[in-house]
């Protein structure tokens, strides 16, 4: 049966709507144009009537030219396309209340019912089957081939009405067995609001706008990893080594040395297909912080959203999982965080069932976790889990060589020219400290070409004290401060207020700390 290529638009009276393509063929077509209409309104919805290679080939050609948030896809045709996409899937799931409605069905066309479903679907028709005492065959078959010969013995047994996916219901009828569909509309339904949920939550994270890929290249180009030393040298042999692998890396190095650049180039050379979704865990309370990372299901709290929500670990299936500050993690959560690397998959609060999710975590840390193990508050077990690969990112001022390289690289970036110094401000550059590190001279580079007229000629190093001060000695970034990651005492941390004149970014830079965690220790304090 020829499929038709061209896909079925719907109305678009507001194009700033997210945007979902549904993929499918037989059966499922036809239940998703059904439901399709509830949804137009609050999405651009597409059909694209084609499954497994040809569909990778066309929603590649499209992303080229067009936008997709999010694609929608059932059964064996989901499980091919997730691990080919530059988008997020949303699998069409059936529950058990779909199963016990098309059992009923196929009980009304013959006795004897064989259940046939992807290797994914149903993983808990066992414990359903032995409660309901149910005589019923259950195959599961990962490619077209396995989904004939689940039919075919079937049939060799005795079965007469086959319950599945489109795929084994069209295998059914080409051998004169009737068949009955397992989604229902309520599981289509329910992808929809996935789907949704899923736009709304990587739009909170700051990731969900353009295709993976394209989007990777850009932010690679737009800030690299550079530097001549030796040590950064190393870091991207590191991350070249890692990259293609699915292990959990752990990146440590002092705030400003680049940890999310790191995470993301490990994100943009792994061939993964899925997002990057960042998180900083000492940015949100407690009691936010497990929602929005293991996301909640329908009821599960007085105020829950209805029909739930997707947490950041189920919006990075098939991509990466960045966990900043990860040594803020509450302990509660660390259990949590390590049942997902474990066993791969999550559970929403308040569920009963756990979500498969295929993911590479990297995490990143300031603090020393070795530190907060041995002082109770870091699980060890979760430690080793975190730093099956590690990269250690070098402070500015034990490169000094690349200083320079980074100064001509922002300034061509935020001015577009070469860099307006000569030597002597270089030296002074290449002298200073640089507690806040490569984010402390970008910062101090955009202070520089504001100030900066090309009349001027180049700055030497008496004008480049003049708009940069704290560059002589006598400022916050020359305070021998190291991080420790533990708080100073609270008469140290109201010198440091006084010295920056209550500048939090300069005084958390000075301390070598997040300012979230230099927001904390002040609150400790009464401050």
């Amino acid at each position: 049966m020829d499929l038709p290529r061209s896909p079925l638009r719907y109305p678009d009276p507001d194009p700033g709507r997210p945007v979902i393509w549904t993929v499918s063929v037989s059966r499922l077509t036809g239940l998703l144009g059904d439901v399709i209409p509830e949804f137009d309104r609050r999405a651009r919805i597409e059909q694209i009537n084609l499954g497994f290679e040809e569909a990778v080939d066309v929603i590649g050609q499209r992303l080229r030219r067009e936008h997709c948030d999010v694609v929608i896809a059932g059964g064996s045709n989901a499980a091919y396309l997730r691990s080919r996409l530059e988008v997020p899937l949303v699998p069409i799931q059936a529950n058990g209340f779909d199963l016990m409605e098309a059992l009923a069905r196929a009980r009304r066309i013959a006795p004897r019912i064989g259940l046939v479903t992807h290797a994914s679907d149903v993983p808990v028709f066992s414990s359903f089957q032995q409660s309901f005492g149910l005589e019923i065959e259950h195959r599961r078959f990962v490619t077209r081939e396995d989904a004939r010969d689940c039919i075919a013995d079937l049939r060799a047994n005795g079965i007469e009405v086959i319950v599945g996916t489109g795929m084994a219901i069209d295998h059914a009828e080409q051998v004169g067995m009737p068949g009955v569909l397992l989604y229902s509309a309520d599981s289509v339904r329910h992808a929809f609001e996935h789907a949704l949920e899923l736009t709304q939550t990587l739009a909170r994270s700051g990731r969900a706008v353009a295709p993976l890929r394209r989007r990777s290249r850009a932010r690679s180009a737009e800030t690299p990893l550079l530097g001549d030393s030796a040590a950064m040298d190393t870091v991207r042999e590191l991350i070249s080594l890692y990259a293609p692998h699915d292990s959990t890396v752990l990146v440590t190095g002092e705030t400003g040395t680049g940890k999310e650049l790191v995470a993301r180039q490990l994100h943009a050379a792994s061939g993964r297909r899925g997002r990057f979704v960042a998180l900083n865990c000492g940015a949100i309370s407690e009691s936010l912080l497990e929602a929005e990372l293991f996301g909640y299901s329908d009821g599960a709290f007085t105020g829950a959203r209805r029909g739930g929500r997707v947490g950041l670990v189920e919006a990075a299936d098939g991509g990466t999982l960045f966990l900043d500050e990860i040594g803020e993690l509450p302990l509660p959560l660390q259990t949590r965080l390590l049942r997902v690397l474990e066993e791969r998959e999550v559970l929403r609060v308040g569920a009963t069932e756990p979500t498969s999710v295929d993911l590479r975590v990297v995490a990143a840390t300031l603090q020393s976790l070795e530190q907060r193990v041995q002082a109770g508050s870091f699980r060890r077990d979760l430690y080793y889990r975190l730093a099956a690969l590690r990269i250690a990112l070098p402070a500015l001022r034990t490169r000094r060589e690349d200083v320079a390289t980074l100064a001509r690289h922002f300034f061509r970036q935020l001015r577009g020219v070469d860099a307006p110094l000569d030597d002597s401000a270089l030296a002074v550059l290449q002298a200073a400290e640089w507690p806040g590190n490569v984010r402390e001279l970008r910062n101090l580079v955009d202070r520089l070409r504001i100030h900066w007229q090309p009349a001027e000629g180049n700055m030497d190093a008496v004008r480049l004290l003049q708009l940069a001060p704290e560059l002589a000695g006598d400022g916050g970034a020359a305070l021998p401060l190291e991080s420790t990651g533990r708080r100073p005492p609270r008469a140290q941390l109201e010198a440091l207020l006084q010295e920056h004149r209550n500048d939090r970014e300069g005084m958390a830079q000075a301390l070598g700390v997040s300012r979230t965690t230099l927001w904390r220790w002040l609150r400790a304090e009464g401050l």
